[in-house]
C-alpha cells in the first residue's frame, strides 16, 4: 500500500518579485534542482505554480504531515521567502483519470 496523499498549498512569500515569472525568481536553479530530486524519489506526484495567485500547489505522497513539512522546509524557495507555506491537507482521492 502506498503512502497517503497530501496537497501542499503555498502563496507568494515576502521576497517573491511579483513582476517576474517563476523562472526569473531568485534561487530558481536551486529550487528547481530540489524539486526535481523530490520528483525522482517519488515524493511529488503533481505540482506547479498557481499563476493567478503567485503561489504553488503540490500533490505529494508521504507517511505523515510531519514528513511533508520537513521536506517542504528544505526547499530553497521556502528558506528564502520566495514561497510561504499556507496549508497541508491530507487528500483521499476518489477520482483519478490519469493514465
Amino acid at each position: 500500500m502506498s503512502d497517503p496523499t497530501f496537497v501542499v498549498l503555498s502563496r507568494a512569500g515576502a521576497h517573491r518579485d511579483l513582476a517576474k515569472g517563476s523562472r526569473e525568481q531568485p534561487f530558481w536553479d536551486e529550487h528547481a534542482a530540489f524539486i526535481d530530486g523530490l520528483v525522482e524519489e517519488g515524493f511529488i506526484v503533481l505540482g506547479g505554480p498557481l499563476t493567478d495567485e503567485d503561489g504553488a500547489m503540490l500533490v505529494v505522497r508521504a507517511a505523515s504531515e510531519d514528513e511533508v513539512r520537513a521536506k517542504v522546509a528544505a526547499d530553497p524557495w521556502y528558506a528564502h521567502g520566495i514561497l510561504q507555506l499556507e496549508r497541508i491537507a491530507r487528500w483521499e482521492i476518489f477520482i483519478d483519470e490519469r493514465e
